[in-house]
């Protein structure tokens, strides 16, 4: 009999936990490091770093970034064992590779199970992807696919002055859903089933609208276990900084409810991030969580979060492709686990 209730409380402690890592604070406080990267004085003429996706895989931080100069974008690789190596890490430049020259931009990558392929998607004027079979080898991308034939309508119509950026792929059990922004306040998200991915992308639909800079861009959607999921949605703060607002819900088509998203409470802003020192940043932009878990599911643990963001010296200005963009790495001092 004893041996029985042991057995039971250590069945319904493990439960207890398996709900504790579900659960998510109403609000949110982090640290963040210095810079940890930016261009290299390679020739190249790159003024930003920026956008980058991040899995932890095989004892390495993979990370694929955006590089920014005022002639366009293109895509660096480069992988570290420990964060504060990451600014004398190689770079490889994916424009040669088969990805190619031209413009491309935002990456995010994940380990596609079902084929047994990595996948990195990205933007190029349409979605796009191309695939690997090792994450570790940047010249083993393939050529890019669009997920579409042009810019689907319902996007065209709402965009405005807008531009269609920032595809997400997330993947539950049955189907592949792709997000994207238009600048213009609209999220979008399109599906196709998981055996047919990466074809037969429908219209999206858009899954969520408010404010031109109150739903600006970037967004990432997460699995955080027990059929939860989180979403977060860069916006521009009324001091003109960038920051992260946050949502929840029980499907990836939502519908979604507000978590932190506002800017007295969001999910990363200046105003819940503390810094050694003097600030280097006050926007908290595009980013993404440190994945150890890496396939197409994009799911995390809520519990002791870190993101990896892209940041810029308050004191810079000028053509916004031009701008001094660092990454840096914001740790979680409030986890509800």
């Amino acid at each position: 009999m004893l041996s029985f209730v042991v057995i039971a409380a250590a069945v319904a402690a493990a439960a207890a936990r398996t709900l504790q890592t579900a659960n998510l604070p109403s609000s949110f406080k982090w640290s963040s490091s210095n810079a940890l990267v930016g261009p290299k004085n390679d020739g190249r003429g790159i003024a930003g770093i920026k956008d980058p996706s991040i899995v932890f895989y095989n004892g390495k931080y993979h990370v694929f970034a955006s590089t920014a100069r005022s002639s366009g974008y293109n895509l660096v690789y480069f992988s570290v064992t420990d964060f504060a190596q990451a600014n004398s890490s190689t770079f490889y430049y994916l424009d040669q590779t088969p990805i190619g020259s031209g413009y491309r931009a935002a990456p995010q990558v994940f380990y596609f199970a079902p084929q047994s392929l990595w996948y990195l998607i990205f933007q190029n004027g349409n979605a796009a992807y191309s695939t690997n079979k090792d994450i570790s080898n940047p010249a083993g991308w393939s050529a890019p696919k669009n997920f579409y034939s042009g810019t689907p309508s319902i996007i065209a119509q709402n965009i405005g002055n807008g531009y269609w950026v920032d595809m997400w792929v997330i993947c539950d059990s049955s189907n592949c859903h792709l997000f994207s922004s238009d600048d213009n306040g609209h999220l979008y998200r399109s599906q196709t089933s998981l055996s047919n991915f990466p074809n037969g992308m429908n219209e999206p639909v858009i899954a969520m609208s408010d404010t031109k800079n109150a739903l600006f861009e970037a967004s990432n959607v997460y699995s955080v276990g027990n059929g939860k999921y989180l979403l977060l949605v860069e916006a521009i703060g009324s001091d003109g900084a960038r920051y992260f607002r946050s949502w929840t819900a029980s499907s990836i088509s939502g519908p979604w409810t507000g978590l932190a998203n506002s800017e007295s409470n969001p999910f990363a802003r200046s105003n819940n991030v503390a810094f050694s020192g003097t600030a280097w940043t006050k926007s908290i932009s595009h980013g993404e969580m440190v994945r150890t878990q890496v396939d197409q599911t994009m799911t995390i643990s809520p519990c002791n979060l870190r993101y990896l963001y892209q940041g810029v010296s308050p004191s810079a200005s000028g053509d916004y492709n031009s701008l001094p963009w660092r990454l840096g790495l914001l740790t979680q001092t409030n986890s509800a686990c």
